[in-house]
């Protein structure tokens, strides 16, 4: 079973590559067990979300 550390190194590598099918039924489990984690996940999704956007404005007023 993972802890809260290796839980949220594996989501931070799933950005970066795919987990295998046993990361990936680990990580889920944890997640089902732990709110901070899933806290961890959702508050990441947001965080590259709002990067994405910036970035994205960012680009757009550079054109002008």
């Amino acid at each position: 079973m993972l802890n809260c550390h290796d839980a949220t190194r594996l989501m931070s590598e799933s950005q970066e590559r795919p987990l295998s099918m046993i990361e990936r039924m680990s990580l889920k489990l944890h997640l089902m067990m732990c709110s901070g984690c899933s806290n961890f996940k959702e508050q990441m999704g947001s965080i590259r979300l709002m990067t994405r956007t910036f970035a994205k404005g960012k680009n757009e007023q550079e054109k002008k």
